[in-house]
């Protein structure tokens, strides 16, 4: 399995102990790059509201959000995912097969402090996650004594980088803000279990 190693000097190790490894990278991707990303993906996805239960009553995802299977990629794949793809791959050494797209349309927009579901990921594979856009907090909390909390503003370009471990001993999520913020694309990669010869490749993202 991948251990997780800093890439050079500009990178912060947030986390490193028998929880899990955060690695994060401010400027992997640069910002012209990361601008002309983010104006495709933003035009060119086409992005889904969801509705999930929560406390007994079904709710809007206060979000939008698209995916992707990456094995092989689906025809008319937007350049900038398969860039992205290629990009985060050889900077990792990690197979990452799939990719969750998310739109945070402004401070209302947000992700409840979650982990992974286990049963979707293979185990000892990392999560990367690029950021896109308008520079966002994400909140990393441990779920067990000592309960460190662990703030990382996400910018344009930069990869957050968790092992498999983390998603057994923290939470993350990015709260909701009430300060004036832009629109900030996600793209979360994770090497998910071989899909079914059935499974739609397309992931329902392109226009």
């Amino acid at each position: 399995m991948p251990q997780l190693k800093l890439f050079d000097s500009s990178e912060t190790l947030l986390a490193d102990d028998g929880r899990g490894r955060i690695i994060y990278t401010p400027h992997l991707i640069d910002a012209a790059t990361a601008e002309g990303w983010f104006a495709e993906l933003r035009s060119g996805v086409s992005w889904r509201t969801e509705r999930r239960m929560m406390y007994d009553r079904e709710v809007d995802v206060p979000r939008l959000m698209a995916h992707v299977r990456l094995d092989p990629a689906p025809p008319l794949t937007p350049a900038p995912i398969l860039d992205a793809a290629a990009r985060v791959v050889g900077a990792t050494a990690v197979p990452f097969n799939t990719v969750g797209l998310n739109l945070y349309r402004d401070g209302r927009d947000s992700v409840a402090p979650h982990h992974d579901h286990l049963n979707e990921i293979r185990q000892g594979f990392p999560i990367a996650l690029v950021s896109l856009g308008a520079t966002r907090r994400m909140i990393i909390r441990a779920s067990s004594h000592p309960r460190s909390v662990i703030n990382v503003d996400l910018e344009a370009g930069s990869l957050l980088l968790m092992d498999y471990a983390t998603q057994l001993h923290y939470t993350h999520g990015v709260p909701k803000t009430t300060e004036p913020v832009g629109e900030r694309i996600s793209l979360a990669f994770r090497v998910k279990p071989t899909r079914a010869p059935s499974e739609d490749s397309a992931g329902g993202v392109y226009r």
